[in-house]
């Protein structure tokens, strides 16, 4: 029986977003308009992993709140350059909103980790 990665396991969420968002890119056809936001969506969409993996490895609760900012400051700007994925592949809408929604989702869930280091300190 296949596994599937646990839907609230982090650090399986974030990497197979990053995942979905190069495989999702793979299949544009860049040219002088799409290949700059292309670059920065491939970016900012993968940062959002690798800075969770640093959180799960920080030296001090500060340096953890600080990566899981940073996370949720990826999200948040990954959402920005799916939306002007939408503007120029229009015919892409399907497949770019639901990208949108999972981004929204973790965006929340780092927003609400960070909340709860706050009222924590």
């Amino acid at each position: 029986m296949k596994q599937f990665p646990n839907r609230y396991d982090l650090e399986d969420r974030t990497a197979n977003f990053g995942a979905d968002i190069i495989l999702f890119c793979k299949r544009i056809v860049q040219d002088e308009i799409a290949k700059p936001i292309v670059k920065q969506l491939i970016r900012s969409a993968t940062s959002i992993g690798a800075n969770y993996m640093e959180a799960n490895a920080a030296s001090s609760r500060k340096d953890f709140r600080n990566k899981i900012y940073i996370c949720k400051k990826e999200a948040q700007e990954t959402k920005h350059w799916l939306r002007m994925m939408l503007v120029c592949l229009p015919d892409k809408k399907e497949k770019i909103n639901k990208l949108r929604g999972e981004c929204q989702e973790l965006t929340l869930i780092f927003q609400k980790i960070t909340s709860s280091l706050k009222i924590k300190n």
